[in-house]
């Protein structure tokens, strides 16, 4: 199916490189804007695990 181990980096380097521009745009300056706040770590990991092949339709 797919290898897990294989990151954006090498799927698609010009993903990676606009990623990496944007988290030192994040570090280098202070965001003004109130719904723009920074995610923390776990959070983006719990993002990009098997858990987002899930979802919630049809719940009531």
């Amino acid at each position: 199916m797919f290898n897990y181990q294989d990151g954006i980096k090498n799927t698609d380097p010009e993903l990676w490189g606009a990623m990496s521009l944007e988290v030192q745009r994040q570090e280098d300056h202070v965001e003004l804007i109130a719904s723009e706040n920074y995610t923390s770590p776990a959070v983006l990991e719990a993002q990009g695990s098997l858990l987002t092949n899930k979802y919630a339709e049809g719940y009531p």
